[in-house]
């Protein structure tokens, strides 16, 4: 993977101000302006560099080839002729096929494919600035790249197995010239991987000077914060002097701790007793109707028994017969 070079400049830290440490909404603004501007700044011609091997590559694939090329002739064999001045060329019986475009055909879809990831990374790094997003288009674009350098030398190969039975003039004719091809489109694709590398690289450097920028911001409200409380803490706001508690106070906190404690006691005694009287019901045998009528008038007369004690009447017989006695 290549390192950024030129957009290096476009996203120094001195390129964007710092907002208000309140004002959350300016932050916003500022990075937004700030990736469009470093976005708007990525030239596709900044990808020429790591493109400069593989168009090489593409070049050499011209000197490799068993059949006439434009403009270089036969250029293959008279390398050959180069290399052993006593050689002499068989003669041709056979004129094989033609595939010089083969590799320039690929290595134009290939530009092609760079320059819609470039595209796409461009409208999505301004839309979310996110290291995923951009692992997510560089993988699917160069996991498509490397599908079709891989895919046409395994088609030449299926086509140089069938060739063979066919005979000599479609095996040398053009299984061969075209498995060459093929095989130099896969090492194109190979050596092309770098360009997509080199986008994620400009691209994700916005996304990481965006995220610090983040970070310095909230660190920042953090550190603003902790003075602010150390400072309340310094001058007592947080320690205001509680009001004074008496003793009567006290003593009424007491008295009602200890109704609340005599209440939950008289709730759990009233509890067990239920519980109990739940058991006995529960292990009886043969509960007859009679004994239900008998529990249920005993259940009246102590309810009638109780509304009565609640009768004014009521009551103020029993407090003149209590003096009554309490006189003799």
């Amino acid at each position: 993977m290549l390192k950024t070079s030129n957009i290096k400049e476009s996203i120094e830290p001195n390129q964007i101000k710092y907002p208000d440490i309140n004002a959350k909404d300016g932050l916003e603004e500022e990075l937004d302006r700030y990736t469009r501007s470093a976005v708007h700044d990525i030239k596709f011609s900044l990808f020429i560099k790591p493109a400069i091997i593989s168009f090489i590559a593409l070049i050499i694939s011209f000197f490799l080839d068993l059949s006439s090329v434009p403009i270089l002739g036969n250029i293959t064999v008279e390398i050959a002729k180069a290399l052993f001045p006593a050689w002499q060329p068989a003669e041709e019986t056979i004129s094989p096929y033609s595939f010089w475009w083969l590799p320039v055909v690929v290595y134009g879809l290939f530009v092609f494919l760079s320059f819609l990831a470039y595209n796409k990374l461009k409208v999505e790094i301004i839309r979310t600035p996110a290291s995923e997003t951009i692992d997510r288009i560089i993988t699917s674009y160069t996991s498509v790249i490397d599908s079709i350098a891989t895919a046409l030398p395994l088609i030449g190969a299926a086509i140089l197995l069938i060739s063979i039975k066919l005979g000599e003039e479609v095996f040398l004719g053009l299984s061969v010239p075209f498995e060459v091809k093929a095989l130099i489109v896969l090492a194109l694709g190979k050596l092309f991987e770098p360009v997509l590398d080199q986008e994620g690289v400009e691209f994700q450097n916005i996304v990481s000077h965006v995220t610090d920028i983040k970070e310095r911001y909230f660190s920042r409200i953090q550190i603003e914060n902790s003075k602010n409380i150390l400072k309340q803490l310094g001058s007592g706001t947080l320690g205001a002097k509680l009001p004074e508690i008496t003793l009567k106070d006290l003593e009424n906190y007491r008295n009602v701790l200890e109704q609340t404690t005599h209440l939950s006691d008289l709730i759990h005694k009233n509890f067990i007793s239920v519980n109990a009287l739940l058991e006995k019901i529960n292990q009886a045998q043969n509960i007859s109707s009679e004994k239900i009528e008998h529990l249920k008038s005993l259940a009246h007369s102590i309810s009638q028994a109780s509304n009565s004690l609640s009768d004014e009447k009521t009551l103020t017989g029993l407090k003149y017969l209590e003096s009554i006695v309490v006189k003799k």
